[in-house]
Parts: C-alpha cells; structure tokens; sequence
C-alpha cells in the first residue's frame, strides 16, 4: 500500500426532505448574499427553485440567479459567471443541480477571486488557484461524485478541449443529498449516472501497478456490487428510494478518493472520453465511458490478467480459469458490457449517434497525447498510437 492523505472536508446532509433547510445552512454559515447557478429548465418546473429562494428568503439571504449550464459544462459560461459574482459581491455559490453545474460553480469560484489569472491556465496546469469563493451544492443527479471531490472538468469550446484538474479549492463546504431529488431522473441518465459512478471505482481498480491494498480492494468491490444491484432496481422502479438512496452515496464515495486510496492509478478511460464528448459535446459523460471502457478493458488486460481476474470472480461472478486467467478478465469484461446493455448504454462509438467519423479518432488521440508527446500510465502505458488503436477497437 503507497502512502496517503485522506481529507474530505465537505459536510454532507443526506436524506429526505434535507433540502428543504437550505437557507437555515447558508445563514449558518454567515453568508449574506450568495449565488444560485443552475442548468436548466428542470429545476423550475419541479418547483427546486422556488423552494431554494423562499427559503432564502425566510433567513434573509439575498440571492442572484445565473442558469443556463449544460451537460459537458463550458469555460465561456463559467467567465459569464465570474462576472456575475464580481459585480454582485457575492459570498458563496450554491450550485443545484448534478455534476455540470457543481464543476461550473467550482470554476467560477476559483476564477472569481483570481481575476488576474486566465482560468483556462489552471485546467492546463499552468497556474493554481490560491483562493476561491467558498460553495455548496444541493445534488439532483447521482453520477460524478463532483459533491464532495475535489475535481472539476470544463470544457473550453475554442478548440473542442475538455480538461480537469484537482484542487483543495473544489471541495465544497457542503452537499445536500435527498435521493427523492432524483426520482424524475429519466431512464437514459440513471444509466449514464450509473456507469459514471461505477468508473470512478473501476478505473482506480483497474487504473494502475500497486499492490498489496486488500482492504482497498473490498471497499471498491462492495461499493460496485451495490451500485449494480442499485443501479438495476432503479431502472426498473425510478421511484426505489433505497435504490436511488444507494446510487447518490455511492457517487459521492466512489469519486471522493475512499476506492482508491493506497493505490497509483490515471484514469485512462476518463481522459480519452474528454476528448470524445469535448468533440462532441452532445455525447453525455457517462455514455461516452460506456462506449469506450470494454474496449479499453480489453485492449489493456493482457498486460494484468490477474487483475481483472480478480475483479470478474469477486464482483461479476465469473468462474476462475487458474490455467488461463487471461479468459476469466475477458469474461468478467463481457459481463460489464451486458450489464451497461441491460441500462441501454452504448458499448461502442457508433451506438452514441453523435455523428462520429472514423477520421476523427486520430484526431481525438492527437489531442490527448498532447500531438504524441504524452503518455498515459497504467497497467499498460499508452501513447498515440495505442489511443488510436483503442478508439478504433471501440469504433
């Protein structure tokens, strides 16, 4: 087991109706005026809105309104934001919605106090953002785990790049959960949710060389059986509280750093779908993972067979083959892809109808190895041509 540090500062509220408090939190933390950002028209016609401002309202906190954000959430919006926060003296963002709008609210937190500084220049890793407005989030879509990580993912539309980066600055200062908050989460998205939430652990599983982290390994593989099973019941009954209950938990541990703590790992799947859905921004995250992870899985295993061994026994109830465990990984893949099927998510490029030209993978894999002058760690290293190959293999 490597070393480590564990910090998830971000208080979390979780349960029924705990959205309903919202005002007497913000209050308690001594915020007088704040920002409300959203996506958007949903949150108004479930009445969310309504509900956040009257609360407000009740404890005496202002508020201004800033909404528009889209799935695969944009730096130019973010900017607007900025802005926004800049002229009203804002103290706090409170983000309500899923993982795009709490990723955009943690951009304009760090570039509204860093005006000086080009925020694209943090995603590229050129600068860190020393300071940035404190924010919260009332979560309506269980997938990123962006409630409680300390990641943000943008995408700057000047070029089709979508980049992320870590920084203490991300965590939020508190998350409300209420799994009832997501019962009229669509069939499409539940499994896009679903897949998002299982790749954050997967990847940390799959995603590097360690060793020797048993306990790690259990968490991880207790947490994906729980979001299959979760993940299922809540595509066949939307309205499973345990279900949903199960799959908003589940999202903010398996991105919170807990499944793959003690391990090196780069989530290599997650970097060549950036460039996917950044291309192609009508691509959802999680069906864009879905499109590709098998792929990969299989492109990859050889050079790890014990590994996905392990996870297809332990997780997918596949029959060990000791004399060729390279078939036990395969058969455990096959069934990762029966079960991303059986929620009605794509396992190839084509499946995702976004209109993707077999011109444009080398494209995606020049962009991700930086024009061939970055590689990829993890069980097997890949460069350009591997990322081509992979792109391909999921074409």
């Amino acid at each position: 087991m490597n070393n480590f540090e564990y910090c998830v500062p971000t208080r979390v509220m979780f349960g029924r109706d705990t959205h309903k408090k919202v005002g007497a939190v913000v209050k308690e933390y001594g915020f007088h005026k704040i920002m409300i950002h959203y996506g958007g028209g949903s949150v108004k016609k479930s009445g969310l809105l309504d509900l956040v401002t009257n609360s407000l309202k009740e404890h005496g906190v202002e508020y201004v309104l800033f909404g528009g954000v889209q799935p695969n959430p944009t730096l130019s919006l973010a900017k607007e934001g900025m802005e926004l926060c800049r002229k009203e003296k804002v103290e706090f963002i409170l983000a309500v919605g899923g993982g795009s709008v709490i990723d955009s609210a943690k951009c304009i937190a760090d570039g509204t106090l860093n005006p000086e500084i080009d925020p694209w220049k943090f995603f590229l890793k050129k600068a860190v953002p020393a300071k940035a407005l404190p924010h919260g989030n009332i979560l309506t879509l269980s997938a990123s785990g962006s409630e409680t990580s300390l990641s943000c993912v943008i995408t700057n539309e000047d070029g089709g790049f979508k980049r992320g980066f870590n920084s203490p600055t991300h965590r939020p200062l508190f998350a409300i959960c209420n799994p009832e908050l997501t019962f009229t989460v669509n069939h499409f998205q539940t499994g896009c949710g679903t897949v998002d939430i299982m790749m954050h652990t997967l990847e940390r599983y799959l995603g590097g060389k360690t060793r020797n982290t048993p306990l790690t390994d259990r968490i991880a593989e207790g947490l994906l059986t729980s979001v299959m099973e979760a993940g299922a019941a809540a595509d066949k009954a939307p309205e499973d509280y345990e279900a949903r209950a199960t799959l908003m938990w589940a999202g903010s541990l398996s991105h919170n750093d807990l499944t793959g703590l003690g391990r090196e790992y780069l989530m290599q799947v997650h970097q060549l779908e950036h460039e996917l859905s950044g291309m192609y921004p009508s691509v959802a995250h999680g069906a864009g993972l879905s499109a590709l992870f098998c792929s990969w899985a299989r492109y990859v295993c050889k050079a790890d067979p014990m590994r996905f061994a392990q996870l297809a026994v332990r997780v997918l109830n596949q029959e060990m083959n000791f004399e060729e465990p390279v078939k036990t990984a395969l058969g455990g893949i096959g069934r990762l892809e029966e079960f991303f099927r059986s929620l009605g998510m794509p396992v190839s490029l084509r499946e995702l109808n976004a209109g993707i030209k077999e011109e444009d993978l080398e494209e995606m894999a020049d962009k991700c190895s930086a024009k061939g002058t970055r590689t990829l760690s993890g069980i097997r290293v890949l460069g350009k041509a591997e990322m081509v190959d992979i792109y391909r293999m999921a074409f």
